[in-house]
């Protein structure tokens, strides 16, 4: 990526280490009497998920829906839909959540009034968990710009909670270590 790393010896160590830093390296081995011999390495940094896009959503009754909520991890995260602390199920009650790659989706074939409300995506992987909070409401309805207890709620963007409750941290906890 433009940058260089020279290093005379046999190794070089990387302290403190970002994800930013990932990616093929070349490591040249050269002397006098041959031609210089060219390795290429791929370094991974792994991290906790980040969420980088949760957005908020309007839809009239009747209607299709869909809540996307984006993680970047290393490796790829996990998601977790919940409705307040109720797990969603794929397939259940008119909904379907689909995972590609770094992105989930939480479709509503056919949305309700009692769909309305706030749902949490998490997204978890080994290093960590995240999550936040994303807003399903009504075409017409009209959503005041608020701050409390350090979470932003706003029409066009998603409230980042700050914290989960401990509750659903142990049970999303469990879930992900009975996988191992």
């Amino acid at each position: 990526r433009g940058r260089r790393v020279v290093n005379e010896g046999e190794y070089v160590e990387m302290t403190a280490i970002t994800k930013e830093q990932s990616g093929p390296y070349e490591c040249v081995s050269s002397n006098e009497i041959s031609p210089p011999d060219v390795r290429t390495v791929q370094v991974t940094v792994n991290y906790p998920p980040v969420i980088s896009r949760a957005r908020s959503t309007g839809t009239p009754v009747g209607h299709r829906g869909v809540l996307q909520c984006e993680a970047s991890a290393v490796p790829l995260a996990d998601f977790q839909w919940y409705k307040e602390d109720r797990p969603l199920v794929n397939g259940l009650n008119g909904v379907k959540i689909e995972n590609k790659g770094k992105q989930s989706m939480l479709i509503f074939f056919n949305v309700s009034e009692e769909d309305y409300g706030n749902y949490t995506c998490v997204a978890m992987n080994m290093l960590g968990i995240t999550n936040a909070s994303i807003i399903l409401y009504g075409k017409n309805a009209r959503f005041i710009k608020y701050e409390s207890a350090g979470a932003m709620h706003d029409v066009n963007s998603a409230a980042l909670c700050p914290s989960i409750s401990p509750c659903l941290l142990l049970a999303l906890a469990l879930f992900y270590l009975s996988k191992f």
